[in-house]
Formats: C-alpha cells, structure tokens, sequence
C-alpha cells in the first residue's frame, strides 16, 4: 500500500513539474514573440497624411461645380439651334470633352482619398534578424540593345546590385540579354574580373554610390581618399575602353579574349539573330568558388539570354523576366527577387534592409506582394523641361495608392517574395518560413551536378516551354499588354495581394531620363498602347478591378488605364474654342454671366491643388509648369498616336511594335537639355500636331484680339476663348522658338514646320468654310 502511495506520489510529482515548465515555456515563448512583435514594429511607420479633410472637403465641392457646369452645358445645347447645326456641334464637342474631364477627374480623387507616409528603420534589423537568417535574394536586370543601352552602363548597373550589403553567399544577380548580343556578354565577362576589385574598394570605403559608371563621373559625387582609389578608376578606364571598342567593331575580336574557353564560348553566336537564337546561359560568378582580392565571397552573376524564335511570341519584357523567374528557381531559387531596369543603378547599398523591414514582418507579410521604390533621375535640369520625373505618377499617387492597397508596380526597384507569383496571399505567417520558404518550378537538390542544372534551367528558358500552361496569365508576370508592369501589380491586388511604397530621404535607385523630346514623347505612346490594351481586356479596372480589389482601388487603376482617353478633352480645348473665335462664335459665357465664375473656379482650384501637391512633393513651380505643359503635348500626339496604333493592331494591322528607349545621347543634346531647350532635331510625325497646335492658337488670338481692338466682337463675350489661347500660345513658346527663331542642331525640321503650316491653313479655311457668318 505504501508502495502504491510513493509511486502515485511520484507520478503526480513528475506531471505538476512538467507541467509547470510547459507552462513557463509557454509564457516564455509567448513573451518573446511579443518582443518580436514590438520589434518588427519598430522596423517601419505609418502616417496618414494630414491633408486629407481638406482633399476630401475639396472633392465634394468640386463635384457640385462638375455638376452645375454640365447642367450649364447641357442647357446651352438645347437652347442653342441654328439651321446648320453649328451650335449643335460645337456644344456637344465641349460637352463630351468635359465628361470626358469630370470622369478622369472622379478616378483621380481615389488618389487623394487617403495617401499615406510611410518611414522604415534598417539599422534596427540586425536587433531582429542575425545575418545568417536573412534571406537570398535574386536580382533581376533585363537589356534588350547594346545600342541603346549601352553595355558600360548596363554592367554598372548590375555592378551597383552586387556591392549591396548584404551577405554575398546569399546574393545573386542574374542579367538577361533579350537582344542575345555578343557584345553584352563579352561586357559581362569583363565585370566580373572588374567586380574582383571593385567590390571590396566600395566596402572597405563605405561608398555610397557603388555604380562605377556613376562613381567616376564625379559630377555629382567626390572620390573617395583611399590610395588604392586611382587604381581602381585605371582598372574600369580599361575595361570601358574594351567594352567601347568592341561595340565599335561590331563584334568580340580575337585578340579580346584571354583564354581558348572564351574563344569557344563566343563561336555560339555564329548565326545568332535577334529573333533566332537557342537559350544561352552562362555563369560569369559562382558564389562558392570565386573569391574578391580580399578573399571574401563573390555574389553570384548569371548570364541569360532565352531562346527565341520568329514563329514564336516572346512577349517582350514580361517573357524575358518569366524566364528568369524560371531559370533562377532552378539555379538559387531565392525567396525574395528583385527587378531592376538597367539604367537604373543603385544609390543606396543598404536598399534590400529597407525592403526587408516590410518583408519580413510577419504582421503584414502574408498579404505582401511586393516593396516598391520610386523612380527617381539623375542629371534632370533645374526646370525639367519634359517633366522626366514623373512625379505624379511615381510619387504622389503612389502616396495616395499606399493607403488603399499599396502602389502600382512600376517596373523596377521592386521587392517581391518569390512565392506572390505562384500562390494566393494568406501564408507564411512566420518570420522563419518567410525567410526560408519559396515555391518552386521544381525541386533543386543541392547535390545535383551543375551540369543538370543548367540543362533544367536551358529548357526553362525555351521559347516552347510556355506552351499549354499559365505562365503569364496567373503565373508569374503577366502578359497581354506592353506595360506589364502595370498588368502584373494590377493582377497582384485583384488576387487580394497588397504592397508597400518605400521613399526613403536618399533615393534608393537612380536611372538615366531620355533627353530628347521625340523618345520622351514615343515612350508615352508605348505607354498608352499597353494601357489601351489593359482597358480593353476582360480584366477592365472599372469593372473587373472595382469588383476584385475594391471601388477605389479600381477606379485608381482606372485612371491610368483610361489615360489615352484625354486626348479627346485637350484636342478639343486646343482647337476647337481657338477656331470659333476665329468665326466669332462665342463658346463661354461672358464675364458678366454669373456663370463665368464657375468656369474660373474649376479651372483655378484643379490647378492650384495640382501645383499645391507638387509644391508639398518637394517639387518646384518650374517643374510643376512644365508638367502640365508635357500633360497638354502628350494629349495631342502620345495619346492620339497611341490610340490610332492600339486601333490598327485591333485590326490585324501591323505596327511599329515594342521600340526601346534610347539612352545615348550626343554632346551637343546635353549641352542643350543642361540650358532647358527643347530638342526637336528629328522630323518626328509626333511633331506635326504640335506644330499645328502652336500656330491655329497664335492665329486666332493675334486674331481675336485685333478683332476685340477693333470693337468687332465683345471682349465680354470673347474672354475665356482669348485666355484659352493665351495659355496654350504661352504653353507652346518652346515650339515657336524652335520653328521660327533657332538655328541650332535642335530646331523644328523644315519640312515638318512647312507641314504643320500647311494643315494649319487647311483646318482654319475648313472651319472658315463650315462656321463663318454662323451665329449661336
């Protein structure tokens, strides 16, 4: 019996202790990811902006003023009637043209509905995360030309990702080549023997700016004091010069190449063309082998150039980033990928810790698809003529959509988790699994040959390996449109995906602007065909987007989506009140109307809560007036060029296609950007409408207000219209100069100024034909 006690005894003993350390062990655990909770919190901030009653207050008072100026409209086209239908025609014009204004105006307020600010701590990472827990990351940098993006700058670029600080052994960086040129790999074979040298002079200096291109330009940076800094600069000088001298020639030239391996490496491009080429993938760098001077690990540097074929569709960008999704899954299969343009280098080495304060909270996590920077340019004149940095695009909306579900995707400086491109939001919920955890093409295992390996990774990157699957339509970076980099965000959120806009003080990447007003304009063009093709889709932002995202989510993809739309409402404000003032056909009302007030009102509040944002965005007056002087140019040539192109491709008509950006520029350009003149030296059909623009609005206000002097018409009457060709005459001043008074490399070509007078003639003897003696 007293056995059996003992025994109970014990047994009870054993179960409480235990017991009870499972509980502490519980508190324990509980404690600490608490702590880790608090941590992850410290990592990143949010803030609503403090403008926003008053964005609001602003909306619904401008909607009033919407309403009353259509009701005003629509009055003056049932009381208005002449037995041609003039008055008809040119109310209905402005009618539709206003619509058009009040809807784009609507998308735009989701913008303003609730933008947020968001500020991130990297320097407390390392309190939350050892080092050997951070996750690799895959950069992604994709050149299509080695003509128009010139390989020096294109290997900087790659050169400023492999300088991150960050654990080399968990870093690699993969560079795809569309354009399969043997001068873009010789380029990259260069940069890896310079990156032996150039890697650890960035870190043992604390350089900030690591792209060699930008580092020794020295126009906006100094060198560093080191002693070894000279040697450094002689080093890249001779491998530019290399790199230079065979995109001189044409082609890698014998004597070139260091080693009969690179001899046979370079006689597979024997019969390559652009359009015709198998798969090649080289590794330049491999991380477990190849060491700096130092003796430290080397990132990894992957070469890639898919296949392609002429009967096959590439689908541009978004096939060449598919096959580099693929291909690095196979060969490092990192959880987290970043993309890159590759003219735009990185500015901050410290950029991917910024990105992992958002990606590894486990609060926010599950649902994040991706980190975006904003684009930001170097070497943008003190006014901007051509509005380079976009700043409303990649800057105050994105404020504005972050506060809804998170920016648009732009492109480039973009963090995702490999694992959005696969799945729907919902896991991992830990700060282990986001770390660890990827989705794989297939499975990798570490002991394969490297040979299998890249013969997995070469079929990956067949131009038949997409075929009868969803790669570019629920997997992966979507196809369907040129922009998919907007297709590729917007299809994110609908799947319920929400993402995070980084702007930290230092800009995190820096890019190259074009700097001639035809690419400026032909990139808007582009632009416009891809969202053209996004409206147009099953997948329509006002009516897929409102239901699968949310009502302002939608509507703000909406606005973009609707971009080219705009060429109706500023076609028509840039012609049609010009050419009946020219036939005194009063369009306004009088200045004694009290009508008259609404239309200045809505006209002076857009502008002043434009300039007002801007000013608030860091941004200066200059800078804002020559935004909305590019928003006018691109609403008579981008958008209507863009429209008619999207038309004829509708058709089965063939097109011009996807054209890249050309990012050379010669001296005589820069010294003109550099003093804020306009470059219009190609004859560019873009050219022509703004040349007819500029001239119909000087006629009919030197016109008018002769007509005024003489008493012929009221200036009452006449006012509005008069403003309106005042402001686009003051707008087109650029133009003028460069068709009538400059001489330089970069005036208007003769034959488009002689063009654009002539169609100008022929337009106003056409309304004079149709309108004159009218009355209304």
């Amino acid at each position: 019996m007293g056995s059996t006690i003992e025994v109970w005894v014990l047994r009870r003993y054993i179960k409480t202790t235990c017991l009870h350390y499972f509980r502490s062990y519980l508190v324990k655990e509980k404690k600490e990811k608490e702590k880790q909770k608090k941590k992850m919190k410290g990592l990143h901030t949010l803030k609503p902006e403090p403008f926003i009653p008053f964005n609001r207050f602003h909306a619904l008072l401008y909607s009033i003023a919407i309403l009353a100026l259509v009701f005003n409209r629509c009055s003056s086209l049932m009381n208005n009637n002449t037995s041609n239908g003039v008055a008809f025609f040119m109310f209905s014009f402005l009618l539709l043209a206003e619509l058009v204004f009040a809807l784009q105006w609507v998308t735009g307020q989701a913008f303003k509905w609730r933008p947020v600010r968001r500020r991130e701590w990297p320097e407390r990472l390392c309190e939350v995360v050892e080092e050997k827990q951070l996750p690799k990351l895959d950069v992604f940098v994709c050149t299509a030309d080695p003509y128009k993006e010139p390989p020096v700058r294109v290997l900087s670029t790659a050169l400023s990702a492999m300088a991150f600080e960050y654990p080399a052994e968990k870093l690699s960086v993969y560079v795809s080549d569309d354009g399969c040129s043997e001068l873009t790999m010789f380029a990259f074979m260069e940069a890896a023997r310079f990156a032996r040298h150039w890697l650890p002079f960035c870190k043992d200096n604390n350089i900030l700016v690591r792209s060699p291109e930008a580092y020794f330009n020295g126009s906006n940076h100094s060198y560093c004091s080191d002693a070894s800094s000279p040697n450094i600069k002689i080093m890249y000088q001779n491998m530019k010069e290399r790199v230079e001298s065979s995109m001189e020639r044409g082609f890698v030239s014998e004597d070139m190449l260091t080693s009969e391996e690179d001899s046979q490496l370079f006689m597979k491009w024997k019969g390559f063309t652009r359009r015709d080429h198998p798969s090649v993938i080289q590794i330049l760098l491999e991380s477990s082998k190849d060491r700096d001077v130092s003796g430290a690990q080397l990132p990894n540097l992957v070469y890639l150039s898919r296949e392609k074929s002429s009967t096959t569709p590439h689908n541009f960008k978004a096939g060449a980033l598919n096959a580099l999704l693929r291909v690095s899954g196979l060969m490092t299969n990192a959880p987290v990928i970043l993309t890159m343009d590759c003219d735009m280098y990185s500015n901050d080495p410290r950029t991917p810790l910024r990105a992992l304060c958002y990606l590894l909270d486990p609060k926010i996590t599950p649902e994040l698809a991706y980190v975006q920077f904003p684009q930001c340019f170097q070497g943008i004149n003190h006014k901007d003529i051509y509005a380079s940095e976009i700043k409303r695009l990649f800057q105050i909306n994105a404020q504005g959509f972050d506060g809804l579900c998170g920016p648009n995707y732009v492109g480039t400086g973009c963090f995702f988790p490999r694992r959005c491109f696969f799945s729907l939001p919902g896991s991992p919920s830990s700060l282990e699994d986001v770390a660890t955890s990827t989705t794989t093409i297939t499975g990798v295992d570490e002991s394969e040959e490297i040979s299998s390996i890249l013969q997995k990774a070469h079929e990956a990157a067949s131009c038949r390996y997409e075929h009868g699957t969803k790669w570019g339509f629920s997997i992966g970076f979507r196809y369907e449109s040129v922009v998919e980099d907007f297709n590729t965000g917007y299809s994110l959120h609908c799947k319920g995906w929400r993402s995070v806009f980084c702007n930290p003080e230092r800009s995190a990447f820096l890019g190259d602007v074009a700097m001639n007003l035809n690419d400026v304009l032909s990139q808007g063009k582009r632009w416009c065909v891809g969202l053209l093709e996004v409206a147009f889709s099953r997948h329509c932002p006002l009516t897929f987007g409102t239901k699968n995202a949310s009502l302002l989510v939608g509507l703000c993809y909406a606005y973009y989506a609707l971009w080219w739309i705009w060429f109706i409402p500023i076609t028509t404000y840039a012609l049609l009140p010009q050419l009946a003032l020219i036939n005194h056909i009063p369009l306004f009302p009088k200045i004694s109307d009290p009508w008259f007030y609404l239309y200045a009102y809505l006209f002076i509040a857009a502008y002043a809560q434009d300039l007002t944002e801007f000013i608030i965005g860091g941004s200066t007056f200059w800078k804002w007036w020559n935004d909305q002087r590019m928003w006018m140019m691109r609403g008579v040539t981008s958008f209507i060029f863009g429209s008619i192109e999207f038309t004829l491709q509708s058709l089965g008509i063939s097109t011009s296609g996807f054209l890249v950006t050309n990012k050379v520029m010669g001296d005589e350009q820069s010294e003109r950007y550099k003093k804020g003149m306009f470059e219009f030296g190609v004859a560019s059909p873009l050219f022509v409408p703004l040349g007819i623009v500029a001239i119909v609005n000087l006629s009919s206000f030197v016109v008018g207000f002769a007509e005024v002097l003489r008493k012929e018409v009221s200036f009452d009457e006449m006012f509005v219209q008069l403003f309106i060709s005042g402001f686009v005459m003051v707008n087109s001043w650029p133009i003028y100069e460069a068709m009538f008074l400059r001489k330089d490399g970069g005036r208007m070509p003769k034959m488009i100024t002689i063009l654009a007078i002539c169609m100008t003639l022929l337009l106003v003897s056409l309304s004079l034909f149709l309108f004159g003696g009218s009355v209304v």
